[in-house]
Order: structure tokens, then sequence, then C-alpha cells
């Protein structure tokens, strides 16, 4: 699509986007043409040079998602690209909408991407670093020295959380991933050891790795007998952080049980900080910095043409990814 005239002047007013009529598998994300939305008050409109993938997008295709999707929908909840009305590189949640050249976001959630920061490294600190930086600060609330469990290490939100681990004081950060290649890749990010996350023996294979300790945290996203290992795995006053059910198997909690070892449950949803855009902003101001530093490194999964995002959903869904992906709306 050729871009015409200058800063602020969108004279084009079609583009190419990804929309589903019907809700399903990776089949019903088909390339469209439609109208380049317009911002409302308070909106803006992104011309999109990149758009992140996530697990929650492969939710909410099937709309099993914990926000249920309205048709017809482009995916895709964030954007990285150029305001329309300052010509400012920025970074954006945008609920849904993203995979598109062009997108609208609330101001409020739009922010300015640092010189130094580039659009991959800006779209993984928005949405997967903000949520594993919340995982730490108010979900887990963690203590100096504590043992961290995070699962899914090599993933987008699990790499940035190994990487936080120690900068946020925990004391033993233990990743668990499904290859011997993730593995090394979580040892290289800083985790102090690795283990196989099949969960077949997975609670043993925790406290063993904890030298012969409970844990005292878990950062947990796919449910099921994941969640369960996990929180048998946990020492009295440890905290499992559920952040995802990529398994689609929802657990059910036994309150006498948290009470007889005095553990905690704990839920996150990032869709919760958009309305204290304060929360968003202390923690994505934090991971800029650490990123300007080069103290956080952002694990890049592949990019692919926006016409190819049932593939990338294919492959984000089928573990082949690691770190993010994202979609390029220009090829």
């Amino acid at each position: 699509m050729a871009w015409r005239g200058g800063r602020g002047v969108n004279r084009v007013h079609r583009m190419r986007a990804i929309q589903q009529q019907e809700f399903g598998g990776p089949e019903v994300l088909k390339l469209v043409d439609l109208p380049v939305p317009a911002p409302g008050d308070g909106e803006v409109l992104i011309r999109v040079a990149r758009a992140g993938l996530n697990f929650a997008d492969t939710h909410q295709r099937e709309n099993t998602y914990l926000a249920k999707a309205q048709l017809p929908l482009v995916p895709g909840a964030e954007v990285a690209g150029v305001r329309e009305d300052t010509g400012e590189r920025v970074v954006a949640l945008v609920g849904s909408g993203g995979y598109a050249e062009y997108a609208v976001a609330p101001e409020a959630v739009t922010f300015p991407i640092p010189d130094g920061v580039d659009d991959a490294t800006a779209l993984a600190l928005l949405l997967q670093g903000v949520t594993a930086w919340h995982l730490y600060r108010t979900s887990a609330k963690i203590a100096p020295g504590e043992t961290v469990v995070v699962h899914a290490a090599a993933g987008g939100v699990g790499s940035l959380a190994v990487q936080l681990g120690h900068a946020f004081g925990a004391g033993r950060v233990i990743a668990t991933a499904s290859t011997e290649e993730k593995r090394r890749l979580t040892l290289e990010l800083g985790a102090d050891v690795a283990v196989d996350s099949d969960p077949d023996g997975l609670k043993e294979r925790l406290i063993e790795a904890n030298e012969g300790r409970q844990v005292d945290v878990v950062f947990e996203m796919a449910g099921g007998p994941v969640f369960e290992q996990s929180l048998a795995a946990l020492a009295p006053f440890g905290r499992l952080v559920a952040y995802g059910i990529a398994s689609g198997q929802p657990n059910d909690v036994d309150t006498g049980a948290l009470m007889r070892k005095s553990r905690a449950v704990v839920g996150f949803w990032l869709m919760h900080c958009l309305s204290r855009p304060q929360m968003v902003d202390e923690a994505l101001a934090d991971l800029f910095a650490r990123a300007r530093r080069a103290e956080l490194r952002v694990v890049l999964g592949g990019t692919y043409p926006l016409a190819e995002a049932a593939r990338a959903q294919e492959d984000l869904a089928g573990r082949r990814t690691t770190g993010k992906v994202l979609l390029d709306p220009t090829s």
C-alpha cells in the first residue's frame, strides 16, 4: 500500500488486515481489505510497523478467552508503529485490531518508544514485559531470597521473568521448558537451574531443583496438571500466580488444602491494569530503562508476514517458537 502525504495526513482509506468472520481454528484467519479505522475521542491512529502475537490470541480466535469476542474480529492486542497525528514512534495496547496496517489505540495506553529501543523490544516489553513485572511486584510480592519457578521460561513472558528474577530479589530462579534447547536458553538468560516441564513428576523435579526444599513462588500459565503439580511443590506461605490457561484446563482450588499448607493462589490478568494506567506507566518505564542499559534481552521468536498470521498462531500454539512472535504488516 502506497503512503502519500505529510505527517498526520492519512490519504490512504483502505488497508490490509487479518479478519475472522467465525470462531474456530487458524483457518478462520483471513487476509482482507478493510477501511482504515477512524480514531474517536481520546484515541490515536497508528501506522503499524509490527504487531505482537500472544497465546491469548489463539484463545480469542476460538472465543475461549476471559473476555468474549465479537465478530467480525480483527485480532491483535498490541502494536508498534507511528502515530499519524504526530509522527512519533509508539507502542500501544489496542485490545483488538492489531493484525492490520493501521490500528486505533486509546491515547492513555499509547507510549513513546525511547531512542535506542527497537519496535520488537518495545512490543515484547509492553504486554509480556509488563506482565512479568507485575507477577513479581504486584501478585507474588516477592521477598528477598525467595525461590521462584518460571514455567514456559523460554516464552515471551517467561524469558523476561527469568531475567527479572535476581534483579527483583529472587535467591534462586528455576526455569521449566519443554526441550533441551529451550532449557539451555533459560540458563543463558539467568536461570539457576532448568528442568523439563512435563507434568509427570514435575513436583519432585521442582523440589530437587531447589536443593530438596519446597519453592516459594510459581508463575503458572498452563493450568491442568502443571497447576496441580506446582501447587503441591509450594512451601508454607508460598504463592502460585496463575496468569494463563494455555492447556485449556481450568483448575478448582480446595480452600481447606490452602489453609492446611498456608499456600496462596493469586490470579493476574493484565487487562485490569488498563483501567489503572499508572500501573503500566511505572512498569514500562522501568523495563525500557533496563533494556537501554542492556540488562534485559528480548528473545525474538520470528517475524511473519501479515498474510501468514494463521501459520504464526499455529507455531505459537505448537510450542515451535521462543520469545516474542511478531507480524509484519508491511510485507
